[in-house]
């Protein structure tokens, strides 16, 4: 095995601190409530016992030597595991072990500041929505959870015939004015905001370092208005949203084309959301690493230290 560095060290200590679950993730940063404006129902698997960062090599595939492996009767990875998987990607690419970052959206980079069923109930309570906001919230889940047979995707231009669908069955309302102040208020700020404070002098570091950076995200038009409204619209090179791509996750379709947009190979980026299934498994097929927020990673911080950047 390579001779392990200082920094190879300390992150690989990180990963298996994480995966024995020595730190504890943020309340926001497990924000599961998906709203008026997002791609919908967290995956409950994603808090199984293991890891499943690609970067912790959790899987040694395709012959790659290493990779984090079980040990009989213990509880956490093998440590030199972990260093030989970084010294590897190290051996590929320099100190720097990936040349693009790719970060989903909402639940990853953003969160809401309220919870979604309490803003349907406020703002519903003048147009008779009568439901309570316990109530609210299980019809919408029972909603999302539906085929949704009107097209291929959810997400079609501004996504208002989906939304008009989920805002009427989660709260018996089909007043039109009504939808258009909930459709309206999810592309301001005061909707949103960003889930790691740190996470504006993490992006223009790693961006400094040569690290392209994109966002893939299932949502409608309205996301490039809302990172605008956010202010961190200049934090990436590309954005990849499923409404102009016409693939959503966990479609690999949508991880190649912010590749192409960045002009880099798949197996070159790491992709970091919030959903295994969605984040996780999509970019994994698409050929790209894949860490899963809130448990490989917690923070931006720590997403630039594991690729070799110091913000």
């Amino acid at each position: 095995m390579a001779r392990a560095t200082k920094g190879s060290l300390a992150v690989a200590v990180a990963i298996c601190a994480r995966v024995r679950g020595g730190a504890a993730p943020s309340p926001t940063s497990l924000s599961s409530c998906r709203n008026l404006h997002s791609s919908g129902r967290k995956d409950d698997s994603r808090r199984q016992e293991y890891s499943t960062g690609a970067a912790a090599a959790v899987e040694v595939e395709g012959g790659i030597p290493g990779g984090l492996r079980r040990l009989p009767g213990r509880q956490g990875w093998d440590l030199a595991g972990a260093i030989e998987y970084l010294e590897y990607r190290r051996s590929l690419y320099g100190e720097i072990t990936h040349k693009a970052l790719l970060v989903d959206a909402v639940g990853t980079l953003v969160v809401p500041s309220q919870p979604m069923a309490q803003i349907y109930r406020q703002i519903g309570e003048k147009y008779g929505v009568k439901y309570s906001e316990n109530e609210i919230l299980n019809r919408y889940r029972w909603a999302y959870e539906q085929p949704w047979g009107r097209s291929r995707l959810r997400y079609v231009d501004d996504g208002r015939p989906f939304w008009q669908y989920i805002v009427s069955s989660s709260t018996g309302c089909s007043n039109l004015e009504y939808f258009e102040e909930l459709y309206k208020y999810y592309t301001t700020e005061k909707a949103w905001h960003i889930c790691d404070p740190d996470a504006g002098n993490v992006f223009r570091a790693l961006r400094k370092a040569g690290v392209k950076t994109a966002i893939v995200s299932n949502f409608d038009t309205r996301l490039r208005p809302l990172l605008q409204a956010l202010k961190c619209d200049h934090w990436f090179d590309a954005v990849a949203v499923s409404a102009e791509v016409a693939a959503e996750k966990p479609n690999p379709t949508i991880f190649l084309k912010a590749c192409e947009l960045l002009g880099v190979k798949p197996e070159e980026a790491v992709h970091v959301g919030d959903d295994r299934r969605n984040d996780i498994w999509g970019a994994r097929d698409a050929g790209c690493d894949a860490w899963l927020w809130g448990s490989d990673v917690h923070s931006f911080n720590e997403v630039a230290q594991r690729i070799g950047i110091q913000a």
